[in-house]
């Protein structure tokens, strides 16, 4: 049924009434100036239906262009997220891209040293921004508390990576609270984000021999948010042991 409906029943008309009156016409049933009114007659009516049919297509252009307005009105009106839960799903992959896009410097304030004891996770983590070529440098500000386990764990993967030399000499400090945080300038734009994450369960699997990240905060570049961690890195770095 719907094939038959799509078929364009005003030419088929057309055609048909042509045809009929052609014949009529060579059977001398009918003049020449009715065979010559009856074209103009379709002529017009052919006329009518695409007439009929760019007001149709006028009208549909119209409402498109209307439901469009209204969409980017809304979309306008929306406030963007601060921030974006990332779970253990994706939270690898989120933070393996964040190094791989970040650019000028890359602060890491209060990471767990334990995260990189194996190979695998410092790989994609820390020697993925310490590869890449937009990255200048890179300062890790960390608890003193720490320091056994990242220069027994973390130091000797370092130097093995080609680009050591970016990777600054980290600096002590004595760190309240639970907050870790990797921030980045990202891509061309050169906006800055934040991956922000805290000790402990639920958004830190911890292990017999290592941690495990579940959860992070990616806070968005318009965020107040980041102005307030990179002022907190700032004020730690300030009282470095």
């Amino acid at each position: 049924m719907k094939r038959i409906l799509k078929y364009d029943w005003d030419a088929i008309a057309g055609i048909i009434a042509a045809v009929a009156a052609i014949i009529m016409h060579m059977l001398h049933v009918v003049e020449a100036e009715v065979l010559l009114m009856i074209s103009v007659v379709l002529i017009a009516l052919l006329f009518l239906r695409d007439l009929r049919r760019e007001r149709q297509s006028e009208h549909i252009e119209a409402s498109l262009h209307q439901t469009e307005v209204t969409v980017k009105d809304i979309l306008s009106q929306l406030s963007p997220p601060d921030a974006v839960l990332v779970g253990p799903l994706s939270i690898r992959q989120t933070m393996e891209d964040f190094s791989r896009r970040a650019r000028n410097e890359m602060l890491w304030f209060h990471v767990c040293p334990v995260m990189f004891k194996r190979q695998e996770l410092f790989d994609a983590l820390l020697k993925t921004a310490i590869e890449n070529p937009a990255v200048k440098s890179i300062q890790f500000i960390l608890d003193t508390s720490d320091r056994e386990m990242w220069e027994s764990e973390v130091v000797p993967k370092i130097k093995r990576c080609a680009s050591k030399s970016k990777v600054r000499n980290t600096i002590w400090t004595s760190i309240s609270g639970g907050v870790s945080a990797i921030i980045s300038d990202l891509d061309k734009e050169g906006k800055t984000e934040c991956l922000l994450s805290f000790w402990g369960e639920p958004f830190m699997a911890r292990t017999a021999s290592h941690n495990v990240p579940r959860y992070v905060f990616q806070v968005q570049s318009h965020s107040e948010l980041v102005g307030r961690m990179v002022e907190v890195v700032r004020t730690a770095c300030l009282h470095k042991c």
